[in-house]
């Protein structure tokens, strides 16, 4: 039995704000606001713990729209609730510089938790957003005082369900046993392209109970059944739960409800007229809500409430929990420790004097082995090559048998761990890093995206990052990942030459807090750089004079990572020539111009770039006159050194390019 008409007019203020808003933007997706507007309500209303008068009060309930393009579902709670987002902001739905865009983006609208919109992310960031949950609670919580609990809600739709990285992150989800996590899977079988039985057959109930998730099955348009098996879910402590809620997508339309002509594209005047009538929506006039509606709706008074209680449970716990309350609020700010600065220059300068030369792999795990006693907020993860990619040190300890841990494996699953990563991070509490292979990056890339386009400090750990590799051959032997990675705005990626540059990456990644960066490391052995104080002081502005040239200048080796030592080995062969070891591009530019200068001299036009990647990124540093040795073809099976031969990356082609230029 589905709720009466005249039962959901408190529901239906989502529906009309909805299809009014993108009428006025001419653009939009009015079909999923209107057809979980009874699922919401019984969710925001009754469950979602939250405060619209402080979106960031720590211990929220999370709620996350997967289906992103039924933004305006999100806009409109918020706006009823009683964030800061007001009538006008709806009514600037999807134009420049609004609070409201065509789909939910982290910093635009107060309440919005994560950036929404790629079909599938917005459910791996809440299995994210729940493991952050879980493994803060067990690593601060007390029997008698819970200072970390609260849910994750999620909603979802077919797209989420049809794209790959759904399956990823909802089966480690079931392995976890994340059961704060509750995800509402609108089941109204339409897409863009029409009625998705003819391509989605799959038996979702099945499905997710083979993940190990607790499946019940309500009707979406029935408050009561929406209700109880909210109920039911939150009972379930073991198990995360998908809550399959049968609807009609554009539910309310005469003549485009349960069509596709409804998902993504206004309804039309005429329509939301006759969508008024039927809906019994008295008010004529677009973006009006009846006071008596917004008084149903407004939760400040409520959230207010439940802040103060749960600041009253802090204060009991920082009365009796000194240091773990002071630890907790540090980590939930995003500081680091104050003496983490001095520790890490302090192992710096060990791993200067110990002159190591080993895969950069090797030392990113030696740094972690320093830096992780100390920094009890990292979240540490493989997709399933830990043993390669050495991302755990002596202190890790897997959340799948200790939920206070600090380490996930995250099997084969690239794409979903990376966006898990971003949900962890968003969270607060942690800082999360994540590793596989640099060619595998490329299942993770729109995750790896998103971290960067919300600002978010996420540690993506990359090995085996050219055809030094060997023998595993083309298909693992990347080539244009680095210049797409370093073509990502806001991601600094690093490729350090050795053990120091390899430490000095970690600690600017670390203390980088408004995006995130990749570490792209080394397979083989890496030869030590002797360099001065200022040279090492100089390795975190991502590109430095690291052998200066005997005599007058005539021309600038650029390189990065295993390169480096070509370019020092063609420099002790060559006058006039300087090396400038290029760590992380992205850094370097963004010093002054002055540095910059003192660096790569303007004048100084015979450059020649070395780096075992696609060649073309470095035609900006080098210029038409320059010279690229590099990568323009994939590469091959065979040993190391001489897959380098064969692609004509060596001293001799580096000093043949130089003396061309300078004849």
């Amino acid at each position: 039995m589905t709720t009466p008409l005249n039962e959901r007019r408190i529901a239906n203020a989502i529906r009309v704000l909805a299809m009014d808003a993108v009428q006025q933007a001419n653009s939009g997706h009015p079909g999923a606001p209107m057809g979980m507007a009874d699922i919401a309500d019984v969710v925001w209303r009754e469950f979602l713990n939250h405060n619209p008068t402080n979106p960031q009060w720590a211990n929220r309930d999370r709620f996350v729209l997967s289906n992103g393009h039924g933004s305006m579902l999100q806009y409109a709670l918020l706006h009823l609730t009683g964030y800061d987002l007001s009538l006008e902001d709806l009514k600037q739905f999807r134009q420049l510089h609004s609070k409201t865009p065509g789909h939910p983006e982290l910093g635009y609208a107060p309440g919005v938790e994560t950036t929404t919109g790629p079909l599938g992310q917005g459910i791996a960031n809440a299995v994210g957003f729940a493991l952050a949950e879980k493994t803060l609670a067990a690593q601060f919580n007390k029997d008698e005082l819970k200072v970390v609990d609260h849910y994750t809600y999620t909603f979802l739709g077919d797209g989420c369900l049809m794209e790959g990285i759904s399956h990823e992150a909802c089966s480690l989800a079931g392995t976890l046993g994340l059961g704060k996590l509750i995800a509402y899977y609108d089941d109204n079988g339409i897409s863009i392209d029409g009625e998705v039985e003819g391509w989605f057959s799959d038996d979702t109930e099945k499905r997710f109970q083979a993940y190990g998730w607790q499946v019940l099955h309500v009707d979406g348009h029935n408050q009561e059944e929406i209700r109880q098996a909210t109920v039911t879910a939150k009972q379930e402590t073991q198990k995360p739960t998908l809550i399959v809620c049968k609807t009609v997508i554009g539910l309310g339309s005469p003549n485009k409800q349960g069509k596709e002509s409804s998902h993504g594209a206004p309804l039309g005047a005429d329509e939301i007229t006759l969508t008024r009538e039927a809906l019994g929506w008295l008010e004529s006039e677009a973006f009006t809500i009846p006071q008596d509606i917004y008084d149903q709706w407004d939760a400040k008074e409520k959230g207010k409430n439940a802040e103060s209680a749960w600041n009253a449970v802090f204060a009991q716990y920082k009365a009796q929990y000194p240091t773990e309350a002071e630890e907790l609020l540090r980590r939930l700010n995003g500081d680091l420790p104050q003496n983490f600065i001095e520790k890490a220059d302090a192992f710096i300068a060990e791993t200067i004097e110990k002159a190591e030369s080993i895969a950069s792999r090797k030392a990113s795990q030696n740094t972690l082995q320093a830096f992780g006693p100390q920094l009890p907020e990292l979240l540490g993860g493989s997709a399933d090559l830990a043993g390669s990619n050495l991302t755990l040190w002596k202190g890790c300890e897997g959340v799948q048998d200790n939920p206070a841990g600090n380490y996930v494996y995250y099997g084969v699953r690239e794409f979903g761990m990376t966006a898990i990563a971003n949900g962890v991070a968003l969270h607060g509490g942690f800082v999360p890093y994540v590793a596989t292979f640099l060619m595998f990056m490329e299942y993770a890339r729109n995750a790896v995206r998103m971290s960067a386009l919300m600002k978010q400090r996420v540690i993506h750990v990359y090995t085996h990052d050219s055809i030094g590799l060997g023998e595993d051959g083309p298909t693992h032997q990347p080539i244009e990942q680095i210049a797409s990675l370093r073509n990502t705005p806001n991601l600094n990626t690093w490729r350090p030459a050795d053990t120091v540059e390899t430490a000095v990456a970690w600690k600017a990644s670390l203390l980088r807090q408004n995006g995130p960066s990749a570490l792209i490391l080394s397979r083989q052995n890496l030869p030590f750089q002797t360099r001065t104080s200022a040279q090492v002081e100089n390795v975190a502005k991502g590109g430095y004079l690291l052998a200066e040239e005997k005599g007058a200048l005539k021309a600038i080796i650029i390189a990065t990572g295993s390169e480096v030592d070509i370019a020092m080995q063609a420099y002790a062969q060559l006058d006039g020539v300087r090396v400038v070891s290029m760590p992380c591009a992205e850094v370097f530019m963004q010093q002054d111009a002055a540095y910059r200068e003192a660096v790569l001299p303007v004048h100084i036009r015979a450059r020649v770039a070395v780096e075992a990647a696609h060649a073309d990124y470095w035609w900006k540093f080098v210029g038409l006159d320059g010279k690229v040795i590099g990568m323009t073809t994939y590469g091959e099976s065979a040993p190391a050194k001489a897959l380098f031969e064969h692609f004509g990356i060596t001293v001799n082609a580096v000093i043949d390019a130089i003396k061309d230029m300078t004849a």
